[in-house]
């Protein structure tokens, strides 16, 4: 083991922990929003209650989320200053645009939503809790477009060795990019709905109250509804990693030769026939190629080298990515239809919901495995590889080091989120003070 296995083992570890956080952040914050305008139309004190109690979940999340993403700035410079050195005139606008634009818009009104209860104007005080939901996903956005032109890149030149941006409209255009976004932002909705189903699950095998069956009515609803985002999405992407990524493609599906009418691997000996080239191209009888055959060509394109990303990870991380997902989905639609004409929720399918609160967040784990470790061995994909990328200065102490801070560090982080987020579902809703007489009328009556 080198410098580079060692950093490779930090960033992955830091990403992967950071990604459980931004999902339910960009979920939850939209969904908090909704709460809150129900309340401002209705008046309901109820929705009041739940916009309070799941906001402060969000806001624990979105502190744990800063926390962690920063650390990964860092990383550029001290284990990837090749990399940084490489795509660093192409990523500074997108990222500029996010910490400027996206992540300033959401920080900020969260900051005035945060401390204007009671001190704002109704209606700007659910302005800012929408302007910073709508922020949080922007956000989202320039970071995936960021990422997509690791995988596609497009709008650039090479000089001296760096890539230098000649068309920021094709970077934030990027077709990876648009068909990453919804699919990424999607699944983060599912996220966001599988953790407020558990939460709705708990109290509701603790007390029938209404407001738990609409909430989770609410998270069944959104749940379904990001689950069709992502299996379109899902599915252009599919055909964009066709054309784009054709050794990622094989490997997801352990393909090791070009194949007409090839069959879709469910799990090793058990396949449908010609299913995946029909997925990849709408042709049942196309020609999809497999990773020997890619290994071939691209070391007469490339030069020596193995070209194959980790077959296995690939592979089985597919696998959870859809079969969690499509779960966590089959569960919101079973809920949808048994609780429709304003039925409860079963027991039996509260307590499913609560052990199945790991699901989702297993699946975005597992997805974000299949996209980056199916680039590999490329950071950007054709111009620059991940053993080319690494701090030429650093030792394998220095990386052996930081890594073990750093896990240690993030193992205590995560006690501390989940000590947090149990605490405060247990403790439930905090009960509203009675509202002055004329806050008691319908929100149209108050402005």
């Amino acid at each position: 083991m080198d410098a580079l296995d060692l950093a490779r083992w930090q960033f992955g570890v830091t990403t992967v922990y950071h990604f459980l956080f931004v999902p339910l952040t960009i979920g939850l914050g939209v969904f908090v929003a909704g709460l809150q305008t129900a309340w401002h139309r209705t008046g309901k004190e109820h929705y009041l209650r739940l916009t309070k109690f799941f906001g402060k979940l969000f806001l624990i999340n979105f502190a744990m989320g800063v926390v962690t993403g920063i650390v990964q700035e860092f990383q550029f410079g001290m284990n990837w200053s090749e990399y940084s050195t490489f795509v660093g005139d192409v990523f500074g606008a997108p990222l500029a645009l996010e910490a400027l634009l996206a992540f300033f818009m959401e920080s900020t009104f969260l900051g005035l939503w945060i401390f204007g209860w009671d001190r704002l104007p109704k209606r700007v005080h659910l302005a800012c809790i929408w302007a910073a939901a709508i922020g949080s996903n922007l956000s989202a956005y320039f970071i995936l477009a960021a990422n997509a032109w690791m995988k596609h890149p497009v709008g650039y030149e090479v000089v001296d060795g760096r890539a230098r941006m000649t068309d920021l409209w094709a970077v934030l255009t990027n077709s990876t990019a648009l068909a990453q976004v919804p699919h990424v932002v999607g699944a983060a909705f599912i996220v966001a709905g599988g953790f407020v189903l558990a939460v709705s699950g708990y109290w509701l095998l603790r007390t029938r109250a209404p407001m738990w069956r609409g909430a989770a009515r609410a998270a069944l609803v959104m749940t379904a509804v990001a689950g069709a985002v992502v299996a379109g999405s899902g599915d252009l992407s599919a055909k964009l990693t066709y054309e784009q990524q054709p050794m990622k493609l094989a490997s997801a599906e352990g393909l090791e030769r070009d194949t007409a009418g090839a069959p879709f691997t469910i799990v090793p000996g058990v396949e449908v026939p010609k299913l995946l080239s029909f997925l990849s191209t709408g042709d049942f009888d196309a020609t999809v190629q497999g990773t020997e055959d890619l290994q071939r060509r691209y070391e007469e394109r490339f030069g020596p080298g193995d070209y194959r990303p980790d077959q296995a990870v690939v592979f089985w991380s597919y696998r959870v990515m859809i079969s969690f997902g499509l779960t966590t989905v089959g569960l919101s639609v079973l809920g949808l239809w048994l609780t429709r004409r304003r039925r409860d929720l079963p027991p039996w399918l509260a307590r499913l919901f609560v052990l199945a609160l790991p699901l989702p967040l297993l699946a975005v784990t597992a997805g974000w495995l299949l996209s980056e470790i199916g680039r590999q061995p490329w950071t950007v994909t054709g111009e620059l590889l991940t053993a080319a990328s690494v701090s030429p200065g650093v030792s394998l102490t220095e990386v052996a080091v930081s890594l073990t801070i750093f896990t240690l560090l993030y193992g205590a982080l995560a006690v501390a989120e989940a000590v947090l987020l149990a605490r405060h579902v247990r403790r439930g809703p905090e009960e509203s003070e009675p509202a002055p007489a004329a806050e008691r009328l319908e929100p149209s009556l108050m402005y």
